[in-house]
C-alpha cells in the first residue's frame, strides 16, 4: 500500500546549514498496516510525512501509494490517495463552516467538485450516521459551526472526515499532542475504531512511547534521518516503553561514538 525506497531529502544542500532529515529511507507497509513512528526532534518524522503527502519532494528515491508511483506528483493531485490529521485540531477543519458542510468537503477530496447545491437528505443521513459512531452527539449538531467545538471534538471531526472519502493511507501527525489527557485518551480510541472500520493503512508520528506500543501492528524508530528500528505486532507486544528508551539510549551514545571517531 505504502513503498517508499532509498528516499533522501536534504534541506539547503551546499550551506552552512545544511541539514540531512531523511537518509536513503526504504520502508514498506501492507493494506490495513497501522504504523507508529517514534524518535526525537530532528530524527525526520514530519519530514518523511510531508515526502510521502507530497509537501515536499525526496532529492532521491521513490515514493508509492496503492500501487502507483506518486514520487512526481503534486499533493493536491494526492489528495485522492491519502489523508492527513495534523498536530492543531484547528487545522484539519474550516470553522466558519458547519460541521455536515466540513463533512461534504471531506466527502469529495480530490474530486472535481463543480457547483453544486447544499447538504441533501440523503447526505445529511449518512453524516448522521457516521457521526453517530463517535459517540459524541455532534450528530445533532450538523448546522452547527466547527468553530464552536472543542479540540477533541474537532480532532474527533477531523478523524471522521480523513476516512469519508476512503483513502488509501491516513497520515497521523500529533494528532492528540495538542490534548489534556483525558481527550487524548478518547481521542486514541477513535483513532484506532476509525483505522479498523475502514481497513485504512496508517501511518502515525507521535512522542509518546506508551501510546506507540499500544497502537497499531508496527512501530519504527527514527534517529537523524534513518530508521533505526522496525518492530511487528508481535515484538511490539514483547516490548516496554523502558525497551525503547534503553535502544534509544543505545543509538545516541553510538552516533556520539561515531563522531568522536571521525
Amino acid at each position: 500500500m505504502l513503498r517508499l525506497v532509498g528516499v533522501s531529502k536534504t534541506f539547503f544542500p551546499g550551506t552552512a546549514n545544511e541539514r540531512r532529515a531523511l537518509r536513503n529511507v526504504s520502508l514498506e507497509l501492507a493494506e490495513g498496516d497501522f504504523a507508529t513512528v517514534i524518535g526525537s526532534n530532528g530524527a525526520g518524522k514530519s519530514t518523511l510525512l510531508n515526502v510521502i503527502a507530497g509537501s515536499l519532494s525526496a532529492d532521491t528515491g521513490t515514493v508509492g501509494i496503492g500501487g502507483r508511483d506518486v514520487t512526481k506528483m503534486p499533493a493536491h493531485r494526492r489528495a485522492a490517495l491519502l489523508a492527513r490529521v495534523f498536530q492543531d485540531p484547528q487545522a484539519g477543519t474550516s470553522p466558519h463552516l458547519t460541521i455536515e458542510q466540513n463533512l461534504a468537503v471531506a466527502l469529495t477530496r480530490g474530486t472535481r467538485r463543480g457547483l453544486r447545491g447544499g447538504v441533501g437528505p440523503r447526505r445529511r443521513a449518512l453524516f448522521r450516521e457516521h457521526l453517530t459512531v463517535l459517540g459524541l452527539g455532534l450528530e445533532q449538531r450538523l448546522r452547527n459551526r466547527v468553530g464552536m467545538l472543542s479540540g477533541g471534538q474537532r480532532q474527533a471531526l477531523s478523524l471522521l472526515m480523513a476516512s469519508l472519502a476512503e483513502p488509501k493511507l491516513i497520515l497521523l501527525y500529533e494528532h492528540t499532542a495538542a490534548l489534556d489527557p483525558a481527550r487524548a485518551e478518547l481521542v486514541t480510541e477513535l483513532t484506532m475504531k476509525v483505522v479498523a472500520d475502514h481497513n485504512l493503512t496508517a501511518l502515525m508520528v507521535t512522542h509518546n512511547m506508551a501510546q506507540a506500543l499500544r497502537v497499531g501492528n508496527r512501530l519504527l524508530m527514527m534517529h537523524e534521518g534513518e530508521i533505526i528500528l522496525s518492530l511487528g505486532a508481535a515484538q511490539k507486544r514483547r516490548t516496554t516503553v523502558a525497551d525503547l528508551m534503553d535502544r534509544f539510549a543505545a543509538v545516541k551514545g553510538q552516533m556520539a561514538d561515531r563522531s568522536l571517531l571521525t
